[in-house]
Formats: C-alpha cells, structure tokens, sequence
C-alpha cells in the first residue's frame, strides 16, 4: 500500500503552506457569535476573529464536528484512495470530543480497520506539530505502526507554554475572578498555561511584566529541554511580529533549527484572547 493519509482538524492550527505540501485534511469546526456560525479557518480567520472578539461582550463557542462528518470524510478519501489506510490525529480529548466523534465515525465505516484515530492530548499546534510529523513520516513511507509512535514520541519530546496578555478573556470564560482580574491588570500580570498529561489547559504561574514572564518560560524551558539543538514553533494571534522577543530569548540558549510560525485559532483564543503568544519546542536527533 502507498503511504498513509493523514486527517485532522482545524484545532491544530497548521500554516498553510504545511497543509498544501503534505496534503492534510482538515475538518473544521464551527464557531458561533450568537446567532452567526462559522467554519473554523474557512469562513472566518484568525485576523478576522480576534478583531470581532474585542468587539462582544459574551465569548463566542464552538462546536465539534459530529461523528458523521468524519464518517464523511473517511469513506470520501477511503473510496479516492483504495490502496491507502488513514491516521487520524485529534483535538485532546480533555478539552473536546472531537476524538470520541472521530472514533464513533470510524466505527460507521465499513472499513474502519483501515482508520487510525490518535487522541493527541494537546491543542492548538501543541499537536499540529505531531500531525505535520506523521504527515512527513508518511511521506517518507513510514507503516501506520511507526506514524504511531513517531507521533507518541515526539508529542513526550515537546514543550509546550501559552503566555496571555489580557485577563479580561480568562476572566469571561469564567476562570479567573472579576476582582482577580482586575487586580492582575493593574498589577499588570501575565498568566503562563500550559496542558498536562491528560491533555487539559493548566496554569503554571503568574508573573509581573511581558519580559519577565518571557524569560521565566525560557528558565522552564531550559530546566525541561536540554537538547542544543531544537526545533521551534511560536503561535500568535494573528501578530507575527509579537514572537520576536521569545525568539531572540530562545537563541541566546538553543541553536533552533527552524522555525515555524502558527496562528492560534479561536478554540484556544477564545478563551485567551489577542496578544496571546505560544512556544512549542522539541529536540532535534537527526
């Protein structure tokens, strides 16, 4: 059989440019603002969603894909490719359904042992540099077997920090207080997060200052990832220019291989907000 195909979904926030050269499949979820619907990177993007999100009051939600979308999907591409199987990478499952859709939609296929469906526990491209991995992995003519655990592998590797500039949409999402909120902003505090071990957003500390809370992820970053050399991804809300500082940072420490830049889409920036910058780090052992 030739190589694997590999699926996944909006969430995982992949550049473009990475989706068109490994032929990725992404099936988008939907993103309300009351009444008004949205497929998530089709009919809005990230530019266009963080300029209306400063403008509501009430945080906009989203919806997973149902089990029959991917049931969808996987008997299109099953049919449009026979001789090829399917790695379907997801959303964790701490943070959405999408994975349980995922696997009850292989379950309605009547080839359904030619569907992998992986739950990444992660989000944003927390995991979409897995499923860019797998995606190489395949091209390379990797077996499904070996995607697998090139695809556990790397995601064990990966370091992984959300920095947020502005409480207010921890605050309307119901995670921090009013008064908590209030106070952190004239305190001026930036909240670091990142995702635990059963794939759910935690946070890691609070520290006073853009700068100093950027050099404090470096200091984690360098306690967890001993590697010199790494690849690195940073996520922004559509203002590329706001890594800049965590990139320099980075190369006083590492020798960074390349550099991937990610848009952190609405599931996550719903509840983060603009001028939320992420780092996504892994060894490089070539």
């Amino acid at each position: 059989m030739t190589h694997p195909i590999i699926v996944t979904e909006s969430t995982a926030d992949i550049p473009a440019e990475l989706i068109k050269e490994y032929n990725i499949q992404i099936i988008p979820l939907r993103l309300f603002f009351g009444q008004d619907s949205y497929a998530d990177g089709v009919d809005m993007t990230p530019a266009a969603f963080y300029e209306r999100l400063a403008t509501v009051s009430q945080l906009p939600t989203t919806s997973q894909p149902s089990p029959a979308d991917y049931e969808a999907m996987y008997t299109r591409l099953l049919h449009e490719y026979p001789d090829r199987e399917i790695v379907s990478i997801h959303l964790s499952s701490g943070l959405s359904g999408t994975y349980q859709s995922a696997t009850i939609g292989r379950s309605m296929v009547e080839q359904e042992d030619r569907i992998t469906v992986i739950d990444s526990l992660s989000a944003s491209y927390g995991y979409g540099m897995a499923v860019v991995h797998a995606a190489r992995l395949a091209q390379a003519g990797a077996s499904v077997a070996e995607i697998q655990a090139g695809v556990k592998h790397i995601l064990s590797q990966r370091e992984l920090y959300f920095l947020v500039d502005d409480l207010e949409y921890l605050r309307k999402g119901g995670r921090i207080g009013r008064a908590s909120a209030a106070l952190g902003t004239l305190l001026n505090v930036k909240p670091i997060l990142s995702i635990d071990e059963q794939g759910v957003i935690y946070p890691v500390e609070k520290i006073r200052g853009q700068k100093k809370a950027m050099t404090r992820i470096v200091e984690m970053m360098r306690q967890k990832l001993t590697a010199r050399k790494i690849h690195l991804a940073l996520g922004h809300t559509a203002n590329r220019e706001s890594c800049e500082p965590m990139l320099q940072m980075l190369r006083e420490h590492y020798e960074i291989v390349d550099v991937v830049y990610s848009e952190i889409g609405p599931v996550i920036g719903t509840h983060t907000g603009a001028g939320t910058i992420a780092v996504y780090a892994w060894p490089d052992e070539e």
